[in-house]
């Protein structure tokens, strides 16, 4: 029995990572689905994930929050403002909000949601299958038992690390959330040129991606440095010194590191942007529906 068979979890924008997550934790046996509840304002992405997954859905954001221990937060960061303003009144102490927002920092998320047990994560597009890699950071005022449920979650997608300094989610950003994209990039390159050599577009695809995979799949195995894997395959005077060459002339690493650096220059202006239309939210300070109820009953 998991960790999360007792818990409910609601999903706030119940898209392709909401989605993941969810297949990940049902295939993992990790919670049942009558403990999920999604919330979407399309009727026929609410018939999906009921066909595909069993699970409840509602139209409503604050419907699905009511009853959840666990709220995963998978909104378009430009959302947050309304979204945090629709749920946040109903949150209360003990749930746990999971963040999936890029750029999104732990203080513009409680300053909009009214709530300070948080969890911010970033996970990346293999995620789909089970193969992601998610960077996340959880605020001091989290219980141990709930970052355990994050954990949990989060290895529905795949491998996870939580990291002490929220700083390095922006960097994890940078390099793991957005490297999918430096990866496809070369893919398309590496195809683009064994069709300019001559193979047909099926084959040139099937070449590179069985290289890419196997070099990966070897790397990891290996535990050797990328620099040794690279030098054993690297003769004085051959093929891969003439393309090492020409990859070097070309700036390749400074290119990558220059890329890696914009992106994290973009996350974190995300975050500040995010921040400055939040209002702050002081530690202590009781979350949205308890606040509501010491408004009414003061003692």
């Amino acid at each position: 029995m998991s960790n999360l068979s007792e818990r409910t979890i609601a999903t706030i924008g119940s898209g392709i990572m909401a989605e993941a997550m969810i297949g990940g934790l049902l295939r993992a046996g990790l919670v049942a689905p009558e403990r999920i509840v999604a919330s979407h304002n399309r009727a026929e992405r609410r018939e999906h994930l009921e066909r595909e997954y069993a699970i409840r859905t509602v139209a409503s954001n604050v419907d699905a929050v009511g009853g959840a221990d666990i709220v995963l937060l998978a909104i378009k960061p430009q959302m947050l403002g309304r979204v945090g303003r629709e749920i946040g009144p109903h949150l209360r102490r003990g749930q746990l909000v999971l963040s999936v927002l890029a750029g999104a920092t732990t203080a513009a998320l409680a300053g909009y949601l009214g709530h300070d047990q948080i969890v911010r994560s970033m996970p990346n597009t293999p995620a789909r299958l089970g193969r992601g890699m998610t960077v996340w950071y959880a605020t001091p005022e989290t219980t141990e038992e709930q970052r355990l449920q994050a954990r949990t979650l989060l290895s529905a997608l795949g491998a996870e690390l939580e990291v002490d300094d929220e700083k390095m989610v922006a960097m994890a950003t940078a390099v793991s959330g957005t490297g999918p994209t430096y990866v496809f990039l070369v893919m398309e390159a590496l195809i683009d040129a064994a069709v300019h050599l001559g193979f047909p577009r099926h084959i040139a695809h099937d070449l590179v991606i069985e290289t890419l995979e196997g070099s990966t799949l070897f790397a990891k195995q290996s535990g050797l440095h990328p620099a040794e894997l690279r030098n054993m395959v690297t003769s004085p005077g051959g093929t891969s010194a003439s393309a090492l060459h020409e990859l070097e002339s070309g700036r390749l690493r400074t290119v990558l590191s220059e890329a890696v650096w914009a992106a994290y220059r973009r996350t974190v202006e995300l975050g500040d942007q995010l921040e400055a239309n939040a209002r702050p939210f002081e530690p202590g300070e009781a979350s949205g529906a308890d606040a509501a109820r010491r408004r009414r009953d003061p003692r």
